[in-house]
Order: structure tokens, then C-alpha cells, then sequence
């Protein structure tokens, strides 16, 4: 597995081969990736975790309630599909009908939650969610999510793995990601500043609010890679913590 670094500009690429080796790199957007060949630390006070995509593969759920709800009102599948990952569904189904009376997409939104929340077949931890959640089980950590919390004890259980104490979902903001929003209340939950924070994403939207909250944003799965997050791993098993001081660490597997 390769553990990758985001970096700004060219001209940051001297000063990250100096921490160490690497053996190729790319250019997405409008940054240069470093794929790094040894273990890189994160200095962090707070672990700040996604869901859907981060810790919990929900994918196959998702596309078939999504491809749905498409379908019956003549829209491209695909278009719903990549729009609406990290984001709730009221705002998704507002940006694409956009006439349609808001009333209606918080109906639909609420049909759509419940048919999510009794439909867990499919549903599974991505891999190393549950050793790094064990990990951190005595440091600073929150769950950051787009689900309501029905939604998300749902596919945590289903997906066996540990809620954590301290979990922000779509009840307990009025903004869901691209907006800070969740991190921001995450971090001040925490008692910690969000820029000590590390959060662990896959999604645009999720990176971007994670950006924007001023956190360290590692990116989940190599997908995550054209949203620019700060680093970018595989899956959950390239990351372990240290806590004496405290790290977040990503090695090749």
C-alpha cells in the first residue's frame, strides 16, 4: 500500500524528500503527490473520523436507495450517486430540483432515512476501521458524520464496530459538509483547537470541510487522492497511533 503526501507546490518536494525516500510522483490538480516509502508522524491532539467511506463501506446500500429514488424521478444515476456522497440527502435532492418545494425533498429525505437505516445487507467496516478505532480508544476522538444518528448506530453495528463517546451527526448541525461545520463542533466537543486535529476522510465534500476547519485531512482510499487532502492511504491499515508523544502514523503496508 502507498501512503501519499499532498503538497502545495514543487518547490515543497526537496523539503519532504529530505524527511524521506520516495519513489515517484504526480501532479493532480493543483499539487504534486509524493508517494512515500516510510513512515511518516503526525503530531495531533484529536482524531476527528468519518463514516460512510472512512470507517464503514456503505457503498452498496447507497447505490441501490439512491439508484431509486433516481430513477423514479428521471435522473441520472450516476450524477446522484457522485454528488450526494458525504453530503444529506435534502440538500442533494434541493441542488438537483431545484423547483421542486423543499417540503417535498424533506419528505423524501425522511423515506429515504428510513429504508437506509432498516437496510444494512452489504454493509461492512472498511478494512483497519476497528483496530485504529482500538487505538484510540484512549485519545481524543470523534465520529463526524452526514448520517443522522439513527443512521449511524445503524451501520457502526452493522458494520461491528465501537461508536465513539463523542459523535456529531446531521442533528446536531444545521450545515453539513463542505462546511466546517461539524468538525469545528467536533474540535470545541474535544476541548481541542481544530488545527491539532487529524481528520480521516474520503469524500470531496468531507476533505473540503475538513480543509476548511483548518485540520490535517488524510484521505481514505486512493479515490481521495483528486479531492487534495494533506495525505492520502489505501485503507485503515496503513495507520497506527502513538501516544507517547502523541502520533498519528502512516506507513507502507
Amino acid at each position: 500500500m502507498s501512503v501519499c503526501r499532498q503538497a502545495g507546490a514543487r518547490a515543497h518536494l526537496a523539503t519532504i524528500a529530505s524527511r524521506c525516500a520516495f519513489s515517484r510522483t504526480v501532479l493532480p490538480h493543483t499539487g504534486a503527490m509524493v508517494t512515500i516509502r516510510s513512515r511518516v508522524r503526525i503530531p495531533v491532539r484529536a482524531v476527528l473520523l468519518d463514516m460512510d467511506g472512512t470507517l464503514v463501506d456503505s457503498a452498496a446500500v447507497v447505490e441501490r436507495l439512491m439508484g431509486r429514488w433516481a430513477a423514479a424521478h428521471g435522473l441520472p444515476v450516476d450524477t446522484v450517486l457522485k454528488i450526494s456522497h458525504g453530503r444529506q440527502g435534502h440538500e442533494v435532492m434541493a441542488e438537483l430540483l431545484p423547483d421542486r418545494p423543499m417540503a417535498e425533498n424533506l419528505a423524501d429525505n425522511a423515506d429515504l432515512l428510513a429504508a437506509e437505516i432498516s437496510e444494512t445487507d452489504g454493509i461492512v467496516a472498511i478494512a483497519g476501521a476497528a483496530d485504529l478505532l482500538a487505538a484510540l480508544a484512549d485519545v481524543p476522538h470523534a465520529l463526524v458524520t452526514s448520517a443522522t444518528l439513527p443512521l449511524a448506530l445503524a451501520r457502526m453495528s452493522a458494520a461491528r464496530l465501537a461508536v465513539p463517546e463523542v459523535s456529531v451527526t446531521a442533528d446536531d448541525t444545521t450545515e453539513s459538509k463542505p462546511s466546517p461545520r461539524g468538525f469545528l463542533h467536533a474540535a470545541a466537543l474535544l476541548g481541542v483547537d481544530p488545527t491539532q486535529c487529524v481528520v480521516f476522510e474520503d469524500s470531496g465534500a468531507g476533505i473540503a470541510a475538513g480543509r476548511a476547519a483548518g485540520a490535517t485531512v488524510i484521505g481514505v482510499g486512493a479515490a481521495s487522492a483528486t479531492h487534495g487532502p494533506d495525505y492520502v492511504v489505501d485503507d485503515l491499515t496503513s495507520v497506527t497511533v502513538d501516544h507517547e508523544p502523541l502520533q498519528v502514523c502512516l506507513i507502507d503496508g
